[in-house]
């Protein structure tokens, strides 16, 4: 069992004072994994990077604790930290070579000509550098200067590796080619890293668990499966992925929690934990675009009408008026499938399975 190596206790930080004040990271508690890799993701001005920044000694917390391996650090200067940060811009100096600019933390730190030499080019070879050590950053590539930022970062051998939205500057394709080489690095090294986005795939491909934050709140930490199929509110519903949203209530209730809900006047079943909802409770129905069915239309079913139809080649997404209501429906395959046209009625069913019910509540 992995110990936990970074913790944050009731951490706040408020910005300003008396009734202009702001409470940004607002009793955040965190428990970070030796080896984990966590993410903390949320639109911005959620808190994210405040919390990063207080990690790494850059904010001071307003009140809180926080520990590394053991060792409280709420006060203890950036530069005496068991900590690095690889910064959006990527902060490399333009007029040092790539291998001076990675050897740099080493060099202030007084180390070894020997020691700094080896410990460099090491870190060159692990992020694939090799033979790039005399050039300047400007005779670099986005991509690579993002691989000397992090170059620099781990020379310097962090007990915890902090990333602050290191890819937001890279074209898409560029994204996902260096957000794996980021994951299978950290695997390798078994680093325990704190890694900010807002971007929801970038966390879902490479965290071991994701923090999801909102208004310096923590909303929910669980692995990428766990936020995405069981969120547990309608913000975090709404910011993972893509959600429809139904309107239900609460039929009957079996002694094994097997509830039956009346959508729009069509039974389903579904599944609920222990004393979660009352009979005739008035609940918030969750369902993924991959997880909704579509029938040609049938009596005595949930009917909505296709009102677009677009083919993407792998899927088909079609939007579907329900009522009041409006679903995103996405099919997979859709060569296997019958293709639906806008105007057309269609039965639409889901499993009981993927029927995630929440207490009820409106849109923000």
């Amino acid at each position: 069992m992995r110990k936990e190596y970074l913790v944050l206790k009731s951490l706040v930080k408020m910005f300003g004072s008396g009734k202009d004040a702001v409470r940004a990271v607002n009793n955040v508690d965190l428990e970070v994994k030796e080896g984990e890799l966590v993410t903390l993701l949320g639109p911005s001005g959620c808190g994210k990077t405040t919390t990063l920044r207080m990690i790494a000694g850059f904010e001071m917390p307003s009140s809180g604790e926080i520990l590394i391996d053991g060792e409280e650090v709420s006060t203890t200067p950036p530069n005496k930290r068991p900590t690095t940060m690889v910064f959006q811009n990527y902060a490399l100096f333009p007029h040092l070579t790539v291998f001076q600019n990675i050897a740099y933390g080493l060099k202030i730190h007084r180390e070894s000509s020997k020691n700094i030499r080896e410990r460099a080019e090491g870190a060159m070879r692990l992020v694939g550098l090799e033979g790039l050590g005399d050039r300047t950053p400007h005779q670099l590539s986005g991509g690579q200067q993002q691989r000397v930022s992090l170059a620099r970062s781990l020379v310097m051998e962090p007990k915890v590796l902090l990333l602050d939205e290191p890819l937001s500057n890279l074209d898409a394709k560029l994204r996902v080619s260096t957000r794996l080489e980021i994951r299978n690095l950290q695997q390798r090294l078994g680093i325990t890293t704190v890694y900010v986005t807002h971007d929801q795939e970038e966390a879902m491909s490479l965290s071991d668990r994701v923090v999801i934050m909102h208004q310096g709140i923590i909303m929910q930490i669980g692995t990428p499966q766990e936020v995405y199929a069981y969120p547990v509110n309608r913000f975090v519903a709404d910011f993972i992925g893509k959600a429809n949203f139904l309107v239900g209530f609460i039929e009957t209730i079996s002694s094994d929690n097997q509830i039956v809900i009346d959508i729009l006047g069509v039974k389903f079943q579904a599944s609920m934990k222990p004393g979660m909802f009352t009979k005739g409770e008035k609940v918030l129905i969750v369902i993924r675009p991959e997880s909704v069915t579509l029938e040609p239309k049938k009596p005595d079913t949930l009917v909505g009408k296709i009102t677009e139809a677009v083919y993407l080649g792998s899927q088909m997404v079609y939007i579907v008026g329900v009522e009041k209501h409006t679903l995103i429906v996405e099919v997979a395959n859709p060569q296997e499938h019958v293709v639906f046209k806008p105007g057309e009625e269609v039965t639409i069913t889901f499993q009981g399975k993927n029927l995630h019910v929440l207490p009820y509540e409106e849109a923000a």
